[in-house]
């Protein structure tokens, strides 16, 4: 309604679909109400328009210079165009001698800047592009590229600093938000590094991993090397042990000499505590077994000959298959508390130090414990396709949770142990090769699938016939085992087998914005996916684990292709740029998605140094004669124990 003091305008309602936005109504009607305010009014609204455009014009320098700073010119062939840059954080130094730098004051932090999921790798072995994959990159990265086309330096990639302040063994959101990596030199390409030095790298991050555990840790099982203390598990300086004979292999005879008088003087097996049988047996049996082939000093025999007797009791059953723990003071042993069922892998995985150990001290009873479980599993029903389930009773001697089938943890090391036990003892005992070869007929028709989009050879998981594209990092022992097998004679389609699923392993790493592997991966089949693999949040740690340099190291020993190599010098990079801790060691971390922030978790595995760097120097040694594999095999925790001569 308009005022009615103006008798020559009408107000009007109009209903229907009359046209009542007339623009040229609109412009009367505005007209009318700017004259129907007072001149204080118009004055006071003119007034504050006039002062908006003053202060507007005072402070448009200020914006146009910070706008400036946030830009940089990116030629695009005859043209220039202006992106907005993301301030991109620099990556510690990978020099594997250099300290680590210090973290800059908490006033200069930033909130880390998140990138999105990498595409595939341009190392895929398939006919193709790369075009496949959708990936959105940003400013930065599309000037790498340039300056790579134009033979000019890349820009440093960013990386991430891990203090001993930093000890988180679940580190949240907020926390990442606080931490800031810290800038350090440019890295430089080594996919050409010369042998020796990568050799000379492997030696530099035992030496550093080693000064952790000797200062912090020292006759302790693991190193904690962000606390710079120590953990227990069974008191028995595990890690030390574990090293023992990557220590003489990697030529370090200093460090050699002073754990060498340790075990003289310090190590005791006369303890009451429980062990594992299992765990125990691979890493202390067989590290001093092994140190003792590699030596021959009988003082690693005579520890060996005392763990090994002390570990028979577990397999005082009903059933002849071993309980998983022992206690190596009182002689007793017993199953876990909440169950009376063992896992296979455990119970089939310690034939080679045992029946080693027999060959040794030609005391038959340990070779006859370990061969009855074999020749009982053999027999048992519950399997499909060769595949075994993964728990089997010490009581009743079955199996138990059947219809669940995997090639990860629980199984993994049985098929593992098949083909080695085979080649162990001089290629005779059929029923081993039978078994393992019906167990990978099985793994063909069941859990070997593709992802999408790239087709990525896989093994998935079997559950009740329900297929699962899910993949642990511990089946990359996989791919060295079948190239084993296909070196000592079995189908040569095996060895093509090992590579397809080399390069999915590969991938596992190389698809992280850390370079580094999850614990487990999801693979995508579904037609139109971006990318082949997927990561849930519970299973991005990353524990310094060795399955897929363990391969690496049997594809470059047999094949001699350089690519495997590379992809290992790649890996170990990574370790020192997000594992590796200024004080001394190597920490396992929670997300490897996060290269900003991977949240360490402050512990060292002693399989790092027995297996990890172990692996890593024999996949960068030009001397087959170094643990030839005509002479030796290797145990579950990479300690190689020899092929018994063929009168045996």
């Amino acid at each position: 309604m308009h005022s009615p003091s103006r008798k020559e305008f009408v107000s009007l309602t109009f209903t229907g679909s009359g046209n009542y936005n007339s623009k040229q109504w609109r412009r009367q009607s505005c007209w009318r109400k700017w004259k129907q305010l007072s001149r204080l009014q118009r004055n006071l609204i003119l007034f504050s328009v006039a002062l908006m455009l003053v202060c507007g014009i005072a402070t448009y320098p200020t914006v146009t210079e910070h706008f400036r700073g946030l830009t940089v010119v990116v030629k695009e062939d005859e043209g220039h165009v202006l992106k907005l840059v993301i301030p991109e954080v620099l990556p510690e130094s990978d020099k594997q001698n250099q300290p680590l730098v210090p973290e800059p004051p908490s006033e200069q932090k930033r909130a880390p800047h998140k990138r999105g999921p990498p595409g595939l790798q341009n190392r895929l072995q398939k006919k193709g592009t790369r075009s496949d994959i959708q990936v959105e990159e940003n400013p930065i990265q599309e000037a790498k590229k340039a300056d790579k086309e134009k033979g000019e330096k890349p820009l440093v990639k960013r990386g991430a600093l891990i203090e001993a302040d930093q000890a988180t063994e679940g580190g949240t959101a907020k926390e990442a938000e606080n931490k800031v990596a810290v800038p350090a030199v440019e890295q430089e390409d080594h996919s050409h590094e010369p042998e020796f030095d990568r050799l000379e790298a492997v030696r530099d991050a035992f030496r550093h991993a080693w000064k952790g555990y000797k200062e912090f840790a020292w006759g302790q099982d693991e190193l904690r090397p962000i606390s710079k203390s120590y953990g227990e598990w069974f008191g028995l300086g595990l890690t030390l042990i574990d090293a023992l004979d990557t220590m003489w292999i990697l030529n370090l005879r200093e460090e050699f000499e002073e754990a060498k008088t340790w075990v003289s003087t310090e190590l005791s097996f006369n303890k009451n505590v429980d062990v594992n049988l299992f765990e125990s047996t691979i890493r202390i049996l067989g590290g001093l077994l092994s140190t003792y082939h590699l030596t021959g000093d009988a003082l690693f025999l005579d520890k060996a000959k005392d763990i090994g007797t002390r570990l028979m009791p577990a397999f005082n059953t009903p059933s002849k298959i071993p309980y998983s723990d022992v206690n190596i003071g009182k002689g007793t042993a017993h199953p876990p508390r909440w169950t009376s069922d063992s896992t296979v892998a455990e119970v089939t995985s310690i034939q080679l130090e045992f029946r080693e150990l027999s060959r040794l001290t030609q005391d038959t009873r340990y070779r006859a414990a370990v061969d009855k479980v074999m020749q009982k599993v053999h027999k048992l029903e519950g399997k499909q396709d060769g595949l075994v389930p993964m728990f089997i009773n010490t009581n009743s001697g079955q199996f138990t949770h059947l219809g669940v089938f995997t090639l990860g943890a629980r199984a993994d090391s049985y098929y593992e142990y098949l083909l080695k036990q085979w080649i162990q003892g001089g290629q005779k005992e059929t029923e081993l090769l039978e078994d393992y070869l019906q167990a990978l007929e099985g793994v063909k028709k069941n859990l070997l699938k593709k992802s999408s989009p790239n087709s990525l050879t896989f093994v998935g998981e079997l559950s009740h016939g329900q297929f699962s594209p899910k993949m642990d990092h511990l089946v990359c022992f996989l791919p060295g085992t079948l190239a084993l097998g296909a070196h000592h004679g079995l189908p040569a389609d095996h060895m093509e087998l090992a590579k397809q699923l080399m390069e999915t392993c590969y991938q596992m790493y190389a698809q992280m914005e850390t370079g580094l592997s999850p614990e487990i991966v999801h693979f995508n089949m579904h037609e139109g996916s971006i990318r082949d693999v997927d990561v849930k949040l519970a299973d991005r740690h990353n524990l310094l684990r060795p399955e897929t340099v363990e391969s690496l190291f049997y594809l470059y020993r047999f094949t001699k292709d350089r690519k495997y190599r590379d992809w290992g010098w790649e890996i170990l990079q990574n370790f020192n740029k997000y594992t590796k801790v200024s004080t001394g060691g190597y920490t396992s971390i929670n997300n490897v998605r996060d290269p900003e922030y991977p949240s360490p978790r402050d512990k060292m595995e002693s399989f790092f140094l027995g297996e990890t760097l172990k692996y890593f120097y024999l996949l960068f040694s030009d001397d087959p004669e170094l643990v030839s594999l005509d002479k030796y095999v290797f145990n579950t925790e990479a300690h190689p124990l020899p092929i018994w001569p063929s009168a045996e």
